[in-house]
This record gives structure tokens, sequence and C-alpha cells, in this order.
């Protein structure tokens, strides 16, 4: 024991102390957004590790000591590497509540080094009990009032964390990484995640998933909506952190995933816009006040000045704010409305689709109920967050009647659907339809698991070229694929499309095979034959032809047409079928 508290009161003397900076991730925004601090002790002893440490000044009641040294170091180091995102400090609440923490070194530090108030998040650990939960409140709400943010470490592995939640209102609370570990693989951890983001977006706080490692966990939690994560999947903490994060660690849109988007993409927000007479910003409170006693549906009115929306007033924040005090209305009756909007309504013109929309409102950390939808920049109605929910809860419902099971993509009835409503819209499309040469003989000789992996890396390299904005990737059974196009470089996407898969299909060939060009197999007569290695064709049908089109009838007709003049052309191949007068 005597030596364990010589060799902790050599580090703290010596300060040999060395900070380490993990980078916290924003999901939405694909890039960094602050760092934790971390300590290590020195390598070469038996309190290198940050448990070791705490637990040693823990027994000899040198924390807050070890806290305020650890602080200083980590400030200065923060400085000295120019970083300027956010710097989350680890702060017990013990220290917290020490009668001098306000006036220690720690504000005296920013202050000379200066380092901007707003870009430290105290962040508070919870390992040990904390009862006085007003005192804590104050401690907080002083730093507050500082410009400093709070962020609540370790969600569900401290003592109170659920009250201590309630209490504080932190901006950020971390959940421990028990919960994040294999959470691809439980459920139960998967539904108590699930839990804290829905508490939190309630809350507008924002979640860090702590200690992702896997690309599953990752793109777990992102389904789940969580918007801020951290671990050795992007980084380990090092003394010197990176600064920016591989762009391809953010790709967690699976086919699965992109096959979904690619259903219902035409359909406008203006589709679920609600026409709500709009009040002028200059309306006198009080009449606000009548028009919602009158109607009891109302619960939001836009406020628009000469057809441009200014805000929006919802019922229930107006009615708690002109209430809290006992004389509200003689305070405020004559003022104008305009005093009560605290920030500039979310626009969106009405031919953005909704899919667009829902993913403009998850990347954004604002929680608007409701949202304008406008006309050439005017008012044209209101849309609710309610409502955009239910419809891509329709809309998906619908798709998943009509995906095919292998792929997940749509099949024909969504597909024939949609060109069905492009051609009574009179919009530009082209069609495409895909089909695997020499499939059978490849299923015939590898078997079916074989063939539905190709079919599947068909329907992954579609969907790598052809985005929601570019186009419709449809499945409809086989391995027969159809693809609408409505973007103008269609033509180039073939192209792509055949470069990749044919770079892609060795990798379901053995090497033998793959070396003499393809496989010998009986054809449907036995006789032993020989079979290139499987490729893909093509045929299309132009804008122009499709424009002379009535109904997805005659479009298959000629797309049929097209992939047999296709097939006809060794190898990985196109044919587009023109019009001819």
């Amino acid at each position: 024991m005597p030596s364990l508290y010589k060799e902790l009161m050599d580090i703290l003397n010596g300060e040999k102390l060395t900070p380490y900076f993990q980078p916290i991730v924003s999901l939405t925004k694909k890039k960094i957004i602050g760092y934790e601090a971390l300590i290590r002790g020195p390598s070469n002893s038996s309190l290198h590790s940050a448990f070791s440490l705490f637990d040693a000044a823990q027994r000899f009641n040198l924390t807050t000591r070890l806290e305020f040294i650890c602080r200083e170091l980590i400030i200065k180091r923060y400085v000295k590497l120019g970083l300027t995102e956010k710097l989350f400090i680890n702060v017990s609440p013990a220290a917290l509540l020490e009668p001098d923490f306000k006036h220690s070194m720690t504000l005296k530090l920013l202050d000379k080094f200066a380092v901007n108030f707003q870009s430290i998040v105290i962040e508070l650990t919870e390992h040990q009990p904390t009862d006085n939960y007003e005192l804590l409140c104050e401690a907080v709400s002083y730093y507050r009032k500082l410009g400093f943010e709070i962020a609540l470490d370790d969600l569900g592995a401290g003592y109170s964390g659920l009250r201590l939640w309630a209490e504080l209102l932190p901006e950020y609370v971390k959940i421990d990484n028990h919960f994040i570990q294999g959470i691809d693989e439980d459920p139960i951890k998967l539904n108590f995640v699930s839990s804290i983001q829905n508490i939190a977006s309630s809350l507008d706080c924002h979640v860090i998933a702590e200690g992702v490692e896997t690309e599953a966990e990752f793109k777990t939690i992102a389904k789940l909506g969580i918007t801020h994560a951290q671990g050795y999947y992007f980084s380990k903490p090092n003394i010197t952190p990176l600064d920016t994060i591989n762009d391809t660690l953010f790709v967690h849109n699976t086919a699965e995933n992109e096959a979904f988007d690619s259903f219902n993409t035409t359909k406008a927000v203006s589709h679920i816009a609600k026409r709500i007479v709009p009040i002028s910003s200059e309306t006198p409170i009080s009449e606000v006040m009548v028009r919602f006693q009158r109607n009891s549906e109302l619960s939001i009115l836009p406020l628009v000045d000469n057809h441009v929306p200014v805000g929006i007033i919802y019922r229930d924040q107006f009615l708690t704010k002109l209430f809290a005090s006992r004389y509200g209305i003689e305070l405020y009756g004559k003022k104008p409305i305009k005093l009560f909007v605290d920030k500039i309504p979310l626009s969106i013109d009405q031919h953005v689709s909704i899919q667009m929309v829902s993913k403009k409102l998850t990347s954004m950390t604002r929680s608007d109920g409701a949202f304008i939808i406008t006309q050439n920049e005017e008012y044209a109605g209101i849309g609710t967050v309610m409502d955009l929910l239910e419809e891509i809860t329709f809309q998906q419902i619908e798709s998943a009647k009509h995906a095919n099971p292998l792929t997940l993509l749509p099949g024909s009835v969504p597909i024939n659907k949609q060109m069905n409503q492009l051609l009574a819209e009179k919009i530009p499309f082209c069609v495409a339809y895909f089909d695997l040469d020499n499939f059978k003989p490849y299923n015939d000789v590898y078997g079916y698991d074989a063939g539905d992996n190709i079919i599947r890396a068909v329907a992954k390299t579609l969907l790598e070229f052809i985005t929601p904005e570019k186009g419709m990737v449809g499945h409809i059974g086989g391995d027969d694929f159809i693809v609408i196009f409505t973007c103008e470089d269609w033509l180039q996407c073939c192209k792509d499309i055949l470069k990749a898969f044919k770079n892609e299909v060795p990798n379901h060939y053995k090497a033998k095979d793959v070396k003499s060009g393809g496989i010998h197999t009986e054809n449907r007569s036995g006789q032993k034959c020989f079979y290139p290695v499987t490729s893909l064709s093509i045929g299309v049908i132009d804008t122009v032809s499709t424009a002379q089109c009535h109904s997805h009838i005659e479009i298959a007709d000629l797309a049929a047409g097209a992939k047999k003049q296709a097939k006809k052309i060794e190898g990985n191949s196109f044919f587009v079928n023109k019009w001819l007068p």
C-alpha cells in the first residue's frame, strides 16, 4: 500500500500524465464534432490505465487533485494541437461540487489560452452515488450560464443515471459501451438503446454511442437514429488525434435500405400538405388566442407576411407561455404574435419528394413538429412530422408487399405503377432491362446458393450506380432486373454498371474456371458444352420511345425485344431500341 501511494504521489508531483483524445463523430454531418479527453499514467507504471489511476486516487482521497492536474494538462494540449472542435472533459460530480471548483484554475486556464467556454463540454462521470441533486443542478446551471455544455457519461452503468438525466437535462448523453458491443446480435441491447434514443429525441438531447468497434454495430445504431458515436471503428484514442474521418466508414446504406428508398420516389411532399389559413406576424396575441379557442382542433398556425412564411405558432406552446404569468393576457394581449416566434420555420418546396424531406429532417438537430410547404418560395401549406411518418410507413408497407424476397427490390407491380405514373405526368424516362447470360449453366455447376449470390451482386451493382435521384431499380423475378432511368446520363450509367459487373464476376468462380474463361457442363440436350463466364445484357428503351407508349405493357414489349437483341452480342453488352417514326 505505501508503495502504491508513493507511486501515485510521484506521478502527481511530477505531472507524469499524458492526455489522449478520441474523436466524437456526428453520423448525420459525417465529421468529427468533438474529442473526449482521456488520461494515461506512465507506460511502465502499474497506474498506466485511467481506471487504476483513479481507483488509487480514490483510495487516498486524492481524486480532486488528480482531476485538476488532468484538466490542466488536457487544456494545454488541446490548445497546442490547435483543435477547434468541442472538448469533452471528464468531471466527477464530487469534483464539480467542491467549494473552490468555481474559482479553480480551470476557468483561469481557459481564459489564459483564449478557449471559448462554448467549446467545452463537462462530461459527468457517474460511478458513485450522487445524493445532492439540488446542489448539482445549481452547479450545472452556473456552468451553463457561462456557455459550457453538459454530457452525462456511461448511461446504464452508474447508480442513478436516469434520474441524473431527468434532473440535469444534459445536451449529450453517452450510452455505456456494454449496450453497444454486439448490439447487432442482441435484441435486448437493441431495445434498450432504441428506448434511450426515443427519450433523447423528446428531450432534444444528443445520444453518443460509446465503444462502437465494428461495422455491424455502426450500421445498427445508425438505423436506430443515433446521431453521434465514438469508438475504435472510427479511431483509437491518440496523443495526436485524427482531424478527419474516412468517408467510407459512413457507408451504412445496405442494398436492402437503398431498395426501400427507391420506392415511390416521385411522390412529392405536397401530398401531405394541409392548407391552414395563415395570419400576419402583426396579429395581436389576443386575436390568436380567440382563434385557438374557437377551433379546438387547430393545433398549428402559420405566420405569413406578403405570402412569405415567417413563423409557426404551436397551440400548446402558445397557451403555456401566455398563461405562465397570472397577467399574461393583460401583458401580451395587444402585442403582435411575432414576439412568440423564437426561430425561422423550416421551409420546403412542394415538389421535393417525401423521402428527401425525411432525410433532411433526420439530418438536422432541430426537433420541429411541423414545417412550411412552399410554391415558388411562397406559402402553400403546412406539413407535420406525424403526417410525414405516417405516409412513409404506408409507402414502406405497400412496397414490402411487392418486394422481391431475395433482394428486397421492388417487383413488377410498383415498377409498372411507376412507369404509368411517369407516362401520365409526361415526365421523360427511359427503361433498361437487365438479364444475366449463361446463368443456368452456372447454377447447374455451382448450385443455387451461388446463383443467388450473383443475383445479389447484380442488385448491389445497380444500386451503387443508380441512386433514387437517378431512377428506380426493380427485380421482377429470377435474374431479370428493370431500371427506370429519370436522369440524362443513363447511357454512361449502363456502361459503368457493365464494367463494374465484369470486375465482380470472377469473385464468384473458381480460379481454374476464371483462367479458362468459363465452365463445361451439359446443355438441355445432355451434350457437354462450354459456357463463358456469366455476363450482363441490357436492353434499353430511350426516352423518345417511351414517350410514344400509352402504358407499361407497351414498354415491356419493347424492353423484351431490346434485351433479346442485347443477348445476341457476346459478353457484357447493351442494345438501345430507338424510336423509328
